[in-house]
């Protein structure tokens, strides 16, 4: 009789929804303020109940969050019920209750129900240490869960069924549907997300071998698809650091982007953010490609009418910006302009007079084109469309000289680096609306507005010659008084098209210098934060120790590094050049150095070890042979390559060598460039040239293929020290495989593995002339050129040490 009443003590105990978990009582209630808000899970690390809106502290969500991360990151919040979902969202006062019936209600401050699971006869409730909130039976089953029921993101152990949606947030901070949804269906045909009220061009899918069950978030951190037929189709690499390390979670971003991020639980190294990185992510870019005006069909486009997306580096989320002097009216309404469109009665210098083109990059409006030059100028573009009534957005693609002009409103938005355009945006040279432009009709019809029209020019025109007189007395003022007090020049005047910082504006930036986020022999790199409307995140190089005749040379070095646009190359955003203080402000890089990922616990699938191979290669081919002059890198290695959100490579330090002195740029083996990376010409007397950098790459390459130190003291086997000897055993010998042991990725990838160590071989080679260009290198990557056989590389020892 005493075993029979145990029983299903002991089957309650082992449900996997009551080990170690505590239970939340019947009656139990949560209210928005005060130290009963929520409830937490046994270990902490996740939370459940009222969360406050950023922004708005008098609304709350019902919200499940990651509680021990400064920025409690919302994992799943309270929505109505399909088939029409909307946000729930209380004011103060408002109570969450688990009645005594079992059911979980949420009140608003008059008493009056606004959401409820429908569930009832629940006879406890947990927070699990998953993240996943349960309402649980009396035999510990789940009668209804947040894992069930996902809001934009998904978590480890997480599992979707057919016909389960993840919504996008409209922005981050908007937590209301998006124009996203990620749909899995039963079909067997596709798995995809798509714009909500826009046309079906924004799809995105992957095609299956069979009909799909399940979408798995499983607790190794692999995200896949189960088949019918039990085979799992991958939809992430799963390739993360060790699950106990690290909280994981995969969301759909109001970009329409579905993202897998990790969070290190402990900061014990202060060169690395803590903050959320992409471990994978699906569908980069919804593109939408060019077609016919005829068959164009007008969409409001991800972000709505006249704006594009921007990446938050930070959260790599995507928020929706307009573009220059245009204003957000929300929704799927998009951005309007602050002006008046330019008048058709504006003749060619009137309108010249009136308007101006902003620049932009790495964006377009592929639906909006009316007319098309090919062969033309880039100023010709600029002129036609400042000139055309009509044309908003002039769009000039420098590798065939095309221009289109475009006229609003500006649709289907598509950004990223792969977008090589540069696009003008036409504005009114000042913001206020001009009397001619508002109002040139009534100024032909009505003789009295002629009358008062020529009294204001008069006006005008002696209040205009009164401040050009000012004018000049105080330049001439000025121009006495600095050539009688020499000083540093001022970073005002460089006419450079790069933001001119004070040194106090960085200082309070970087909160006093304190966050270093690398260091190196040009200086200290520094996180900061500007006071801008997005907060953006910076990375700020002091350079140190320069001599005087180098600090002469700093505008100029700085003119050449700010005219240098590639999307390989960490984007220089400004300088300072203020008294005695050198700083360079770059774009920040959110998921550090390429030396993280290469030697630390995280292994990068071999699909994108190949492609950070392309895009360095490809960075330096811009340095050496296509921007306005050529730049030798002098130290590439895997920490001056970069790794932005989206896991694209970019290199740093780029132009820095000659603002360095000659002892600056060397290290404990006495010759530029660091141990391990450089060629042997440094050892030499003869003449360093581009051949230095090629030199670097093959190493870097190599250390990619293979996921290892090029110079291994402690590895096993004598022959295995210096990777650059064993690769060259290894290829001579046809067992390039040996490299890649244990990678069962790039084994599959054989050939191209065997390509890319012909390659890499070919750029140590130790005389320079050798080496192939840049050039030949990626077009040997990229598989379009034949790969002459390596050279048995000499030895070179002392290279390395």
């Amino acid at each position: 009789m005493g075993s029979h009443l145990l029983l299903p003590f002991l089957l309650l105990l082992s449900s996997p929804y009551v080990q170690a978990q505590q239970r939340i009582t019947l009656g139990s209630s949560l209210t928005t303020q005060g130290p009963n808000s929520f409830w937490l899970s046994p270990s902490g690390d996740f939370a459940f109940g009222f969360r406050s809106i950023e922004g708005n502290t008098s609304s709350y969500l019902l919200a499940v969050w990651f509680n021990k991360i400064s920025d409690k990151t919302v994992a799943w919040y309270a929505k109505t019920a399909d088939p029409d979902p909307a946000l729930v969202q209380v004011s103060s006062g408002s109570c969450l209750e688990l009645t005594s019936s079992g059911a979980l209600s949420l009140q608003d401050p008059t008493g009056k129900e606004v959401w409820n699971p429908e569930v009832v006869s629940a006879t406890y409730a947990s927070m699990l240490d998953t993240g996943n909130f349960v309402l649980a039976a009396a035999d510990g089953s789940s009668k209804w869960g947040t894992f069930d029921n996902p809001a934009d993101t998904i978590l480890l152990t997480q599992v979707l069924t057919p016909e389960t949606k993840l919504h996008s947030r409209t922005i981050a901070t908007d937590y209301s549907n998006g124009r996203f949804h990620l749909n899995l269906q039963n079909n067997g045909v596709f798995f995809y997300a798509t714009a909500v009220q826009s046309d079906p061009q924004h799809e995105y899918n992957w095609s299956m071998p069979g009909n799909a069950t399940n979408l798995v978030f499983n607790a190794t951190g692999m995200i896949y698809i189960t088949l019918d037929n039990g085979t799992q189709v991958k939809i992430t690499s799963g390739k993360t650091s060790s699950i106990a390390d690290y909280y994981h979670r995969a969301t759909l971003d109001p970009d329409g982007v579905f993202r897998q991020y990790m969070y290190p639980k402990k900061f014990s190294n202060h060169l690395y953010t803590q903050a959320w990185s992409v471990v994978d992510f699906k569908a980069p870019n919804i593109y939408i490609p060019r077609r016919s005006i005829a068959e164009t069909q007008v969409s409001s486009g991800t972000c709505g009418f006249n704006s594009y997306s921007k990446v938050d580096v930070i959260n790599n989320q995507t928020t929706c910006v307009c573009v220059p002097q245009y204003t957000f009216k929300g929704g799927s309404k998009g951005c309007t302009p602050d002006f008046q469109q330019p008048s058709c009665d504006l003749d060619e210098a009137g309108a010249t007079k009136q308007f101006q083109l902003v620049t932009m990059s790495n964006v377009d409006w592929p639906q909006c084109d009316y007319e098309q030059h090919d062969n033309i100028p880039n100023n010709q573009c600029q002129q036609l469309c400042l000139t055309d009534c009509l044309c908003a957005v002039a769009v000039f693609r420098d590798s065939d000289n095309t221009c289109w002009k475009k006229k609003l409103p500006l649709t289907n938005n598509v950004v990223g680096d792969s977008v090589q355009r540069t696009v003008y945006i036409k504005v009114p040279k000042n913001n206020s609306q001009q009397p001619e432009l508002l109002d040139s009709n009534r100024w032909k019809k009505d003789k009295k507005h002629w009358i008062l029209g020529s009294s204001l020019f008069l006006g005008s025109s002696i209040l205009l010659n009164i401040v050009l007189i000012s004018v000049i007395l105080f330049g001439t003022y000025c121009t006495i008084t600095i050539n009688e007090s020499p000083s540093v020049q001022s970073s005002n005047n460089l006419g450079l098209p790069l933001k001119a910082f004070n040194y106090t504006e960085l200082e309070k930036a970087t909160s006093g210098f304190t966050e270093v986020l690398g260091t190196g022999a040009s200086g200290i790199v520094y996180k900061g934060q500007l006071q801008d409307d997005l907060c953006t995140y910076i990375a700020v190089k002091k350079i140190d120790k320069l001599e005087h005749e180098t600090e002469k040379e700093f505008t100029v070095e700085v003119q050449t590094i700010g005219r240098t646009h590639h999307k390989n190359l960490v984007r220089l955003l400004g300088f300072c050049n203020e008294g005695k203080e050198r700083l360079l402000v770059y774009e920040f890089m959110t998921n550090g150095s390429l030396n993280r990922f290469l030697f630390g616990d995280i292994r990068l699938e071999w699909n994108l070890r190949a492609q950070l191979a392309l895009e360095v290669a490809r960075g330096l081919l811009y340095l050496h042979e296509e921007c306005s002059t050529q730049i030798i890198h002098c130290d590439i290695k895997p920490q001056n390559i970069l790794l932005d959100g989206n896991f694209t490579a970019k290199i740093s330090d780029f132009g820095l060598a000659k603002l360095l002195r000659t002892n600056q740029t060397q290290t404990n083996t006495g010759i530029g460039g660091t141990r391990g990376y450089v060629a042997p010409e440094w050892f030499k007397s003869t003449v360093i040239t581009a051949k230095v950098d090629v030199y670097s790459f093959g190493v870097i390459l190599l250390e990619l293929i293979c996921c290892r130190r090029n110079v291994e003291l402690e590895a096993a086997e004598e022959n295995q020290k210096i990777l650059t000897y064993w690769a060259n055993d290894c290829y001579r010998c046809g067992r390039v495989d040996f490299l890649v042991e244990g990678d069962e990725e790039a084994i599959s990838n054989l050939k191209v593995v065997e390509r890319f160590v012909a390659v890499a071989l070919l750029c140590v080679q130790e005389d320079p002339t050798m080496r192939p260009t840049m050039l030949k290198v990626t077009r040997m990557l990229d598989g379009v050129a034949a790969i002459p056989t390596p050279a048995d590389p000499s030895s070179f020892i002392s290279s390395l040490r």
